[in-house]
């Protein structure tokens, strides 16, 4: 008797706070003074206030649970606090359309999602469509170490759950011992890596597909409308003046393919948003990345002086990477000399290893300039280039130490509303003349990209 009231009156304290909930949320847009108003609350009252010029996203989502219902979400996002300054939960595809193209400079969206799953169009043929193909091509040669550090977690995970609860292990030592020899051991260490890199390409192609599903690009009046999502369906807008930093990311499959991946950052609120303000485009080929930096920057960027870090990094990183290493290894390992004695044949291969993947991080490590872009190259397998515009750079920070000034080498960070970009160790004069270029570009331009 108890528990049913106990429960009855749980349900009924959550009725009744859902329902006050519910008759205090509202929310309208305030035309005179061009303003977005939502109130909240049931004791304490709270009116958040957002300027429309200062809007930097909308963003249109259906969870799969709102799939089942029928209704979708609205944050709004300004880069003014570590959270979104809009969120409304449950309402109808028709009003969420509308206040989306309300809040942002009653742009006229015409895309329409039908059925609750799929895209179709008013008017406005589809602008890009990333196949299913494309996805697939992304899926197996892309984001290895995240699908194999979840898949990680994942077994240690299981493991650990097992043995608190039974005690044992999942695989005893002495159980292999006795039923396996050394020969049918490594046949089956081959078979296992061959299964685990099976898993993990399958695993991160299956979220490749029910994230990306289906990825649908509008273009309306100059700005980008996109819609995607398997399960999860999210619909998005992005204005090229709201762009801070276009990343084009590529290896060396991917290029044998004719694929690539866009992520393009706009105005974030501090590291904790960051990853929310990213907005991802997988599967391009050449011509649709060619047809997207043209409307984001009205030319396709090109790549102008080059400057390139000192031979010094390079010798710095592998004596951070190789050098300390080793040295705190065999300085520990004196203690007891038969402590890893057989490390030592792996040492030749580490060394390779690490010394290469650092040759190509240096190689790959550049800095391109011109008139109206600045392009920072990186990376060892996935090739990156980040790509700003100098008018959108917030802060400029130079560093040089004294020890560099000899040979005339420093280094820069360009600071931007959507991160941070860094480039170590150039020509420090040549950073100098074209940070005064910068700064003189930032000042003269009156763009309204915030």
């Amino acid at each position: 008797l108890y528990l049913i009231s106990g429960t009855l009156l749980t349900i009924m304290v959550f009725v009744v706070v859902s329902y006050l909930k519910y008759i205090n949320f509202t929310f309208y847009i305030d035309d005179k003074n061009n303003e977005f108003i939502v109130n909240e609350g049931i004791f304490s009252k709270t009116k958040t206030t957002i300027q429309l010029n200062k809007i930097q996203q909308v963003n249109i989502n259906q969870s799969f649970i709102q799939k089942i219902i029928g209704v979708f979400s609205v944050d709004v996002d300004t880069a003014g606090s570590q959270k979104k300054e809009g969120n409304i939960r449950a309402i109808s595809h028709e009003l969420a359309l509308s206040l989306k193209a309300s809040l942002l400079d009653r742009i006229e969206v015409v895309a329409q999602v039908a059925d609750e799953s799929e895209i179709t169009e008013t008017q406005t043929a589809p602008f890009i469509n990333i196949s299913f193909l494309s996805l697939v091509k992304i899926g197996i040669t892309s984001n290895y170490l995240k699908s194999f550090s979840l898949l990680l977690l994942f077994f240690i995970t299981i493991f650990d759950n097992f043995h608190k609860f039974t005690g044992k292990d999942i695989i005893e030592g002495e159980q292999i011992d006795s039923y396996v020899n050394q020969d049918f051991a490594l046949n089956l260490l081959f078979i296992a890596i061959g299964i685990l890199i099976s898993v993990v390409i399958i695993i991160n192609l299956v979220r490749i597909i029910f994230t990306y599903f289906n990825f649908t690009i509008l273009k309306q009046n100059d700005s980008l409308l996109l819609t995607y999502g398997l399960l999860n369906t999210k619909n998005t807008i992005l204005k090229p003046e709201k762009v801070q930093i276009t990343t084009i990311s590529r290896n060396y499959f991917q290029k044998k393919m004719n694929v690539l991946e866009l992520k393009i950052r706009q105005a974030s609120s501090g590291i904790a948003n960051e990853k929310n303000s990213i907005v991802d485009i997988p599967g391009c080929n050449e011509l649709e990345r060619d047809e997207i930096l043209k409307l984001l920057y009205a030319v396709i960027p090109e790549k102008g002086l080059m400057l390139k870090p000192n031979f010094r990094k390079l010798v710095f990183a592998l004596f951070l990477t190789i050098g300390l290493p080793l040295m705190g290894f065999y300085a520990f390992r004196t203690i007891n000399p038969e402590l890893f004695s057989t490390v030592d044949y792996y040492v030749p291969a580490y060394i390779l290893l690490v010394g290469t993947v650092q040759f190509f991080k240096f190689k790959n490590n550049r800095l391109f300039v011109n008139d109206n872009f600045i392009i920072k190259q990186s990376g060892v397998w996935d090739i990156h280039l980040d790509i700003i515009e100098p008018m959108k750079v917030q802060a400029i920070t130079t560093s040089q130490l004294f020890w560099h000034k000899s040979p005339d080498i420093g280094s820069l960070v360009l600071h931007t509303a959507g991160g941070d970009i860094g480039f170590q160790l150039g020509n420090f004069t040549k950073v100098k003349e074209n940070v005064n270029l910068w700064l003189y570009k930032i000042e003269k331009s009156d763009s309204n990209w915030m």
